[in-house]
């Protein structure tokens, strides 16, 4: 595609987000912080250039001499996270270092940013100052949504086999600035999704490339030679090809970002910190819990979303709680978790989670409320350290009828319970404990009760 003269523009620095950052730190250890110190680990994969060296075999090639191609993984949607690396990784390109070209290696379903924003990454792309390609690859890449129109900016363009590319929309970047993309054939990219053959044949990119090095190869200045492998001719870049790629401290983040990730984050956190309210002290569970949320609410908090649904979502887990202390599931255990799920459909405006990761998030936090929390509470408060036996004899009231089974109120606790013997108990009745069995009360109408409790303790 032909470069596109811009004006240079100074860019916004990158937003610092520092008390999210020291939280991450703590959850990935040590082991994070020091790669962060690393500057070969910073890079992540970085393999040795490929290029040969010109002075001697002995010494690798430099930039200075063959020149360098710098391969940039961009993978996810585009965030603030990915638009920065994307933005400096492009300042820092400059000819004078040997730097020949840049390739974006390109894997997005779309992008997070406004239209602003994205604005600013194309145009780090067309006033790079050296030429900037990009590549959907490997396999089974997609550039989808605004990140096509990202695609016609650059210089050059390729796709490998088994991607695609497509259902761009309107055109997100500004036409008086950046010109109608997607003209002409190339206009079905606004509505459909192409296979790789059928974007060339369109003029969507401008190549089929296999690999990247097919693709590096094909670029204007790169310094390539034949070789013979298993009897096949093939070009090879002489060029040094540099790959590159989040790192991993920072990659942590962009993986909260997505929408899966971000949504199962946030649904596990508030169903651990449920969990840890109603026991005794600060846990492992709080911890994982706290952290959860907070990569979770980031990620949340980055994606298009709909405030009223993270409401709902959030207000059905306090819903869920107040049955929880009961130890029984009822209707708020029912209407919370009716809030939970349309909160959790309804929660992103534009990128939704998996129906895998909605199912998970749902079903996981349906059992916990109706299942695992009961049992948790009831087993924690009819444990003998709580002394459980001193309820005999107690007195109390039924919330709901004992026939023969309902729930009462003893000492401000609610119990489930059943009668020992046919003689129902009416809501609002008053009633006597007279056994225990399991995690059940057994108990009778205060009066005209079949045994004197009194006469029970004698008996023992």
């Amino acid at each position: 595609m032909r470069r596109r003269a811009m004006a240079d523009v100074r860019l916004p620095g990158r937003p610092r987000r520092i008390v999210l950052a020291l939280v991450a730190l703590l959850a990935v250890g040590l082991p994070a912080a020091a790669s962060l110190a690393d500057p070969a680990g910073a890079q992540g994969d970085d393999p040795a250039p490929t290029g040969a060296p010109e002075g001697g075999a002995d010494r690798p090639a430099t930039c200075q001499e063959v020149g360098c191609v710098d391969v940039v993984a961009v993978d996810g949607l585009i965030d603030e996270i990915e638009a920065d690396f994307v933005v400096d990784t492009l300042a820092g390109a400059r000819a004078a270092d040997g730097v020949v070209a840049v390739v974006l290696q390109l894997d997005s379903a779309g992008a997070a940013v406004d239209d602003a924003r994205l604005a600013q990454v194309a145009t780090a792309i067309a006033s790079a100052d050296v030429p900037v390609s990009i590549w959907v690859g490997p396999s089974g890449s997609t550039a989808r949504g605004a990140v096509v129109d990202l695609v016609q900016v650059a210089d050059s363009s390729g796709i490998s086999p088994g991607s695609t590319i497509g259902d761009a929309g309107p055109q997100s970047l500004d036409a008086d600035e950046f010109g109608e993309l997607l003209t002409g054939a190339a206009a079905v990219a606004r509505t459909q999704v192409l296979g790789a053959q059928e974007a060339v044949d369109a003029g969507v990119v401008d190549r089929f490339s296999p690999t990247v090095l097919e693709h590096v190869v094909a670029l204007e200045g790169v310094r390539t030679e034949t070789v013979t492998e298993d009897g096949q001719r093939r070009q090879v870049p002489v060029t040094v090809v540099r790959f590159s790629k989040l790192p991993l401290f920072v990659q942590l983040f962009h993986t909260a970002a997505s929408p899966s990730v971000a949504y199962l984050l946030l649904a596990a956190g508030l169903g651990l910190l449920l969990f840890e309210f109603f026991t005794a002290g600060v846990g492992i569970a709080g911890v994982v819990g706290a952290v959860c949320v907070i990569l979770g609410g980031y990620g949340v908090a980055e994606l298009p979303r709909n405030g009223w649904a993270l409401a709902l979502l959030v207000g059905g887990v306090v819903a869920a709680a107040i049955d929880v202390q009961t130890g029984i599931p009822r209707a708020w255990s029912v209407i919370g978790t009716t809030m939970f799920t349309i909160g959790s459909v309804f929660l992103f405006s534009e990128f939704r989670p998996t129906w895998i990761a909605l199912v998970v998030g749902i079903v996981g936090m349906a059992v916990v409320v109706f299942s695992g929390m009961p049992a948790m509470v009831r087993t924690r408060f009819a444990t003998p350290t709580i002394g459980r036996e001193q309820l005999v004899g107690e007195l109390g009231r039924a919330v709901e009828g004992v026939d023969p089974e309902g729930t009462v109120e003893v000492l401000g606790g609610l119990w489930r319970a059943r009668t020992n013997r046919a003689t129902p108990i009416p809501s609002g009745g008053s009633v006597r404990v007279v056994s225990i069995d399991g995690l059940v009360l057994e108990v009778e109408p205060e009066v005209g009760g079949a045994i004197d409790y009194r006469e029970m303790r004698k008996r023992r």
